[in-house]
């Protein structure tokens, strides 16, 4: 019950803040409601007085709400569905996130960035955007000011991207197929990626074709959500047992070990096994609509807790890796299905 006591006002908090967010993302998908959260969230943060009688459930939203969002996540994701495009897209997903990564790690070791925030822009470039940044951060233990920050740089490359690649696949002369697997493997946020293929279908009337495949190969890339986690989640455990955690006692596998990303393949495989038996995939759309609420949510109370000042001050050197890692992403893309016959 004390719990609840010190919970609730920061909680309640969030929620108010995040409806003009969600009302504000519906309006301007390209945006997103992620992104208006968090800068409503910061702007109401500079004034916020009796700040301590709110913090327990704005850290309680940015933590745990954010988790329990990937959690229902994974009822977004139909593998059978992802399997039938998985031959001809896997190759450049997997190329397009190498590349992007190793961006990521060279321009950290270049420029001394700290490791978190390098982390996720990479992992956020390459992987979902916000999707796979709210995976990462639990299990790095990312604080909020990162979180913001690598939104942000993610926001300003899907911008760009939903607005110029259409006119650049037409130039190019691409196929329908060729602009949806184009969209699908160098567009980082499933709301840009639909944005630019929707445009894509408008601009040469393929009736919602296109988007419908782009959409299935950025969910294809969304997978890459599971092996990255649990890859860092061993780095991190192998580092906390180095630091000598198990000597002193202080180490416990639990408060380390991302078991909600366990959830997030389980609601998946859940999903994948009912539609295969017979389920109506529309039985599964509540989930996903609460699970982009929650994050909405969550980066309400991440905003709370960022100092904007800062955020502008320290954030040249995050979109110099966010504008580099694009780059990399939308010309490993295009290489590979040149070398694949696709172009």
């Amino acid at each position: 019950m004390n719990t609840v006591k010190r919970i609730w006002p920061g909680l309640l908090l969030c929620l108010i803040l995040s409806i003009p967010g969600y009302l504000l993302g519906r309006i301007f998908p390209v945006v997103g409601g992620p992104v208006f959260a968090i800068l409503i969230g910061m702007l109401i943060s500079t004034g916020l007085h009796d700040r301590e009688r709110f913090q327990a459930g704005i850290a309680f939203t940015s933590k745990k709400i954010l988790q329990y969002a990937v959690i229902l996540l994974g009822f977004g994701l139909n593998l059978s569905e992802i399997a039938k495009v998985g031959a001809t897209s896997l190759p450049i997903i997997c190329t397009t996130i190498t590349i992007s990564l190793v961006i990521a790690f060279l321009i950290r070791k270049g420029l001394h960035m700290p490791n978190n925030i390098s982390v996720l822009v990479g992992v956020g470039s390459s992987i979902c955007g916000g999707s796979a940044i709210a995976a990462t951060a639990p299990v790095i233990g990312a604080d909020d000011e990162e979180i913001a920050q690598s939104i942000s740089v993610i926001f300003l490359f899907n911008i760009l991207a939903a607005l110029f690649f259409p006119t650049l696949g037409g130039m190019m002369g691409m196929s329908n197929e060729g602009f949806g697997l184009f969209a699908g493997t160098a567009i980082n946020d499933t709301s840009s990626v639909t944005a630019a293929a929707a445009t894509w279908d408008t601009l040469h009337g393929t009736n919602g074709a296109v988007l419908e495949y782009a959409t299935i190969v950025k969910l294809t890339r969304t997978l890459a959500i599971i092996p990255i986690t649990l890859a860092l989640a061993f780095w991190r455990t192998w580092q906390v047992k180095r630091g000598g955690g198990v000597s002193n006692g202080s180490f416990e596998l639990k408060k380390i070990f991302p078991f909600f990303i366990l959830f997030f393949v389980l609601a998946s495989i859940i999903t994948t096994v009912s539609t295969m038996v017979g389920a109506d995939p529309a039985l599964f759309q509540p989930f996903k609509a609460l699970s982009k609420y929650l994050i909405i949510l969550a980066m309400a109370a991440i905003g709370l807790n960022t100092d904007l000042v800062k955020l502008v001050k320290t954030g040249g050197k995050p979109i110099f890796m966010g504008v580099c890692c694009w780059a990399g992403i939308t010309f490993a893309s295009l290489t590979m299905q040149h070398l694949m016959g696709l172009l």
